[in-house]
């Protein structure tokens, strides 16, 4: 996996991984994941299947994924093919974008103390609101 040094990780086209895999930085897989990513950033390639949980801060899909995604920035390009639920803070989705789950903001995974501390430190609305915008 990534070093101290390095800036990002690749699993290329011809790669097949099964089990967990894990990264500090980015990942940028092209290849075949059967098993959950953990990682700070992941751009996932339009022939890319990916089986199993994806956890990222930021991740931006353009393959298959099977399983669930968590991610506090989620872009979903239209040659995408998602078969799970999905959480986010922040959330784009291409036209043409297919997925099979439901949507909820990661906010909605936490408590009802938590979610009470969120809606006193918004002026407006009483709460950090999650934001899904539609790209054409």
């Amino acid at each position: 996996m990534a070093s101290s040094n390095s800036t990002f990780s690749v699993i290329g086209s011809d790669v097949t991984i099964t089990g967990n895999v894990a990264a500090t930085t980015e990942l940028h897989v092209d290849g075949n994941i059967e098993g959950d990513i953990t990682c700070a950033s992941l751009v996932q390639g339009e022939g890319s299947v990916v089986k199993g949980m994806i956890e990222a801060e930021s991740a931006r899909l353009s393959g298959t994924v099977i399983g669930s995604i968590s991610a506090r920035e989620l872009v979903v390009l239209k040659s995408a093919r998602i078969d799970g639920d999905v959480h986010y803070d922040a959330l784009t989705i291409e036209q043409g974008a297919s997925v099979e789950g439901r949507f909820a903001p990661r906010a909605a995974k936490i408590s009802p103390a938590a979610k009470a501390d969120l809606k006193n430190n918004d002026p407006k609305t009483g709460g950090d609101e999650p934001k899904l915008t539609l790209a054409g």
